[in-house]
């Protein structure tokens, strides 16, 4: 474990700027959903040391899905599908929206911890920002008027905003960014997309006939074993 958290302080010194965009959009996430949560929301009191242990808990179940990674034939070796969202929507729909994005985070933090980071915490970041695109809107349209409905329609806006904003910071910073990093042409990561889809010859087209198709069955997906688990875990921790 030493030897790990010695590795990772020493990525930590090499990548300072992608660290601190890290911790400045975590920072400003965070103070969205609890400006959601306290001026429009409101949510029920909550005993502070059981809030804690549970979302501990969903951050933990979280953390062990991220090893489970499948890769999809339509994609990049680089994205790969895991079901890491699921434990964390399932806690900003039971905890709240500020729950959500603090299991998103020690997730991500607990990751680092266990496996290090081998993109320059690029993808750490990107996994934090999707995973924070998808919960965040699911978890408020659920906690305006709680019901099956409302669930459902919340992770329908989850997963349109996951897809549109996704596909977007893709484009605009994650991709740019991961060539920087390592000393890549753009071309390089075009290349390996056009290696499985001839279609896929720009950035525009990589994000279109990868990225969009790929957060679209992530959202759906998420959205179905939520939907199929919550309410059987909500009555085993007996949140209510």
């Amino acid at each position: 474990m030493l030897e790990k958290l010695g590795k990772l302080w020493t990525q930590v010194q090499d990548n300072v700027m992608y660290v601190l965009v890290f911790l400045l959009i975590a920072a400003a996430i965070f103070a969205v959903a609890t400006a959601l949560e306290k001026l429009w929301l409101k949510p029920e009191k909550q005993s502070p040391a059981r809030r804690t242990a549970y979302i501990g808990i969903f951050a933990a179940i979280a953390a062990v899905l991220v090893y489970f990674e499948f890769p999809l034939p339509f994609a990049p070796a680089f994205y790969e599908l895991d079901f890491s969202f699921v434990p964390e929507l399932i806690c900003s729909f039971s905890l709240g929206p500020v729950a959500g994005v603090v299991c998103a985070l020690v997730k991500e933090l607990l990751k680092l911890l266990l496996r290090g980071t081998t993109t320059a915490f690029v993808g750490d970041l990107s996994n934090f920002v999707n995973g924070c695109a998808f919960i965040l809107p699911a978890s408020v349209v659920y906690h305006v008027k709680k019901s099956r409905r409302s669930a459902v329609i919340g992770m329908g806006v989850g997963t349109v905003v996951l897809t549109v904003f996704g596909s977007i910071f893709n484009a605009v910073y994650l991709i740019p960014a991961f060539a920087a990093l390592f000393g890549w042409p753009i071309e390089k990561i075009v290349g390996m997309g056009t290696a499985i889809n001839p279609a896929i010859v720009s950035v525009n087209t990589l994000v279109l006939f990868a990225v969009v198709p790929f957060n679209l069955l992530k959202g759906v997906a998420v959205s179905i074993i939520t939907f199929l688990l919550y309410k059987h875990i909500e009555r085993l921790l007996r949140m209510r």
